[in-house]
């Protein structure tokens, strides 16, 4: 029995021995990559260029960019290493932070999804006490309340997962999962992550019914609107927030609700890319393709950047 905790390192999922197999999971893994921080930046530049664009939908949604960029940062970069360098290995120290830091992104996404559901209520339920209630100062407190109560949730994950003795150092996954991190245990101390596990479970539950019953009185609201463009305005602007909490819910539920015995290294990967990839990466372009605001101010960043592009080839020239 090995004691994993007195080493220095793991050993992560191997797509293939092949190098040129190797060579062509880097390109695809660096193409998704950069196209997920091309998008999750275009947001957060136009949220912070554009002053129409402070207010708090926006400011949420910035908010979401910086924990996508986060979220998928951790894992495809140290993937792409262990490509190109025909390696599998991830230091002890290195699996620790990416745990702490997917559970950390994780879990503020999810609770930044839950506010924005909030926002929507007051902007739709409530529309002349919206300022009065989603003010800055409130905005800031829920946004910081997030980041922290995640912070303290990847603490206790982390802790608790860290404690463990471990029995081998063979992660049957791409990235530090914690799951299969927890599935190497050969002490009864995995108990103590599978409470702080079920903890967490139970607080994403309340999130998830407060979502629910906040829609529902958000569509009672709609479905009472005399106008019908009044309708379709207000279901445009919770359209793309339903579709990303869909997108993660789905995702997220692919990955865990499923039976965990002799479950292949194939579907693992598989629902690894489900969750932690495809929403990071689908995320800004949800957000931005029905979102008129947030075009708008893309197209100017992308007309600023052309003008000031020849501008500086016409000096060069002159």
């Amino acid at each position: 029995m090995l004691n994993i905790t007195s080493t220095s390192e793991f050993l992560l999922l191997e797509f293939s021995d092949i190098r040129e197999l190797q060579l062509l999971h880097f390109f695809v893994f660096l193409a998704v990559y950069l196209v997920a921080v091309t998008g999750n930046l275009l947001i957060i530049m136009a949220v912070v260029l554009d002053h129409h664009l402070h207010v708090p939908m926006y400011f949420f949604l910035m908010n979401l960019a910086i924990l996508d960029l986060g979220s998928i940062s951790v894992t495809l970069p140290k993937a792409m290493a262990n490509f190109l360098m025909n390696s599998r290995s991830i230091s002890y120290s290195g699996c620790v932070a990416q745990v702490f830091c997917l559970v950390l992104f994780g879990g503020a996404d999810f609770a930044i999804l839950t506010v924005m559901a909030h926002d929507r209520h007051i902007a739709i339920c409530h529309p002349l006490q919206y300022e009065a209630i989603m003010h800055k100062g409130a905005c800031v407190r829920m946004a910081a309340s997030a980041w922290i109560a995640s912070m303290l949730n990847a603490t206790l994950h982390t802790g608790g997962t860290f404690a463990i003795t471990f029995c081998s150092n063979i992660i049957n996954q791409f990235f530090c999962e914690l799951p299969q991190i927890v599935e190497l245990s050969c002490s009864d101390l995995y108990l103590i992550e599978f409470g702080i596990l079920l903890f967490s479970y139970g607080l994403f539950g309340g999130c998830f019914v407060y979502i629910i019953m906040t829609y529902m009185k958000i569509f009672a609201t709609v479905l009472r609107m005399p106008s019908v463009q009044g309708r379709k305005k207000a279901l445009s602007t919770c359209l793309p927030h339903l579709t990303v909490v869909s997108l993660l819910l789905f995702t997220g539920m692919f990955a865990y609700v499923r039976p965990p015995d002799n479950t292949s290294s194939e579907m693992n990967v598989i629902c690894a890319v489900m969750y932690a990839i495809l929403p990071p990466l689908l995320n800004p372009f949800i957000y931005s393709m029905r979102n008129k605001e947030i075009k708008t101010t893309l197209l100017k960043l992308t007309d600023f950047t052309r003008t000031s592009s020849s501008k500086i080839c016409l000096v060069k020239l002159g």
